[in-house]
């Protein structure tokens, strides 16, 4: 078999690149392992987290009509099966789209594991009846797509399936009493609270001195405070596991730290130390691809690789790992190999934490610009002066924009409070756009809502905020 494009993994990039491949009128064919298009995103990862995060918040916005406005409910009933099925119906549905999307583009799919022979074929592990006697195809480019899993330090992999990965965590097998997360990261916070509302008893063990280490502190705040009452106080920093053992039918952890220190059993453990990039394994050694010290494949700003067959995009080829920027770089590779002159050239990529409350930002942190000596401002709006926010009872919340003093374009945005995953794309924009602070401040947001934070965060810069007094900022020409 040949085609003229192949794509090697059927994830939000690979199947972003293969779409729009083919609707530049490219032969494409997409070659994916698991039987089921839509990769680690849409079947073991964003899509079914936040099907059981949707769940999650349900139940805490009753128990808040409970204390807060007296409207009492009966205590909900957990059917676990219930749960697990709609869960892998949203994704049933999803993944069946992407089959359809597929067969209307024409793009041929093979259900196979490839492996690269050399630069321009690969060979086809699997039983998909479309894969021919010779089980090798051949193609003139090919797009690498194949993401990245969780990582598994040796030390914690004890052949239990009591420890888990986020895969495992996300599968549902039962609802435990107790719940150790190991990692205070995003997906290990999301997973936690997602057991915590629905029952569990969690704790979580954090190696560093604070939870998600590289999201700005001032909107990590509010959610540790939040946090720490849905996890009964239960969250140890500055602690190592320093190992883990099965006991019966329970997994026996040992602390080493300042919070916590001996042993402790627990009913499972989420190791959520991070993910490793899929670059080992898929024959890359028989091509002139290069991999970095981490496992990334390198690429350049078009996603080409140093094999001038083989473009790379999404997980496997370099951080931040995140879905959408996976898409932008698949499209990025199709208009490159369509003979588009484009490039990868985003100034702001936006990361959510879908934890409640949620944590967005994009462009720089207040962190990054410190580190880097770059000059700027800081504007924060505080939900608590949000009518919105209040009448929602959620004024844990705040609005943070980071603006260059001279040219006062916008450097970065921030946003932690519900719904900020929902509200970053218009900061996103304006980075995009290069627009000034006053931009924002002048354009007329609905009233009453939570996206007024960020218009009411660039008057906070000019000290013009009606909700909030803050002396007014002197320009450069009057303080001179």
């Amino acid at each position: 078999m040949h085609s003229s494009i192949v794509v090697l993994g059927g994830g939000p990039g690979g199947y972003a690149a293969a779409f729009l491949a083919a609707d530049e009128g490219l032969e494409v064919t997409m070659v994916e392992a698991d039987p089921r298009l839509g990769g680690t995103c849409l079947l073991r990862g964003c899509i079914p987290s936040k099907a059981l995060l949707h769940v999650a918040r349900v139940i805490a916005e009753v128990d808040e009509l409970r204390h807060d406005w007296g409207v009492v409910y009966p205590p909900p009933k957990l059917d676990i099966n219930k749960v697990r099925e709609r869960k892998e119906k949203v994704i049933t549905t999803l993944t069946g789209g992407l089959k359809q999307l597929a067969k209307r583009r024409n793009v041929k799919v093979i259900h196979a594991r490839g492996v690269f022979e050399n630069s321009t074929t690969l060979r086809l592990e699997g039983d998909d009846p479309s894969i021919g006697s010779d089980k090798t195809l051949t193609f003139d480019h090919c797009v690498l797509a194949t993401g990245s899993t969780p990582a598994m330090p040796p030390a914690f992999n004890i052949g239990s399936d009591r420890v888990m990965d986020s895969t495992g965590a996300l599968s549902l097998a039962d609802l435990p009493e107790s719940l150790l997360v190991i990692g205070g990261g995003y997906i290990g916070l999301e997973m936690g609270s997602v057991y915590a509302q629905l029952g569990s008893k969690v704790s979580v063990v954090e190696l560093l001195d604070g939870l998600l280490p590289g999201a700005d502190r001032d909107l990590v705040k509010p959610l540790h405070k939040r946090l720490n009452t849905l996890f009964h106080e239960r969250i140890f920093l500055n602690t190592k596991v320093g190992s883990l053992g099965l006991r019966g039918n329970k997994i026996e952890v040992a602390f080493e730290g300042p919070g916590k220190f001996g042993a402790e059993q627990f009913d499972r453990v989420l190791v959520s130390v991070g993910r490793r990039p899929n670059s080992r394994g898929f024959g890359l050694e028989n091509t002139q691809v290069e991999i970095d010290g981490k496992g990334f494949v390198k690429v350049n700003e078009q996603m080409r690789t140093t094999d001038p067959h083989i473009l790379a995009i999404g997980d496997v080829a370099g951080e931040p790992m995140l879905a959408h920027k996976a898409t932008h770089e698949g499209r990025v590779a199709a208009e490159v190999l369509a003979g588009k002159s484009v490039v990868f050239d985003r100034l702001a990529i936006p990361a959510v934490i879908f934890t409640d409350p949620e944590i967005a930002w994009c462009g720089l942190t207040e962190e990054q610009a410190k580190k880097d000596d770059r000059k700027h401002e800081v504007a924060i709006y505080p939900w608590a002066a949000s009518g919105r926010a209040i009448a929602l009872g959620r004024t844990e919340g705040l609005t943070k924009i980071l603006v260059d003093p001279d040219t006062e374009r916008v450097l970065g945005v921030g946003i932690v409070g519900a719904g900020a995953g929902e509200l970053i794309a218009e900061a996103a924009l304006a980075i995009e756009m290069g627009c000034e602070v006053t931009d924002i401040a002048q354009t007329i947001h609905p009233h009453p809502t939570l996206s007024e934070t960020v218009m009411n965060a660039a008057e906070a810069f000019f000290g013009t905020a009606t909700e909030i007094y803050k002396p007014k900022r002197k320009s450069a020409e009057s303080a001179s």
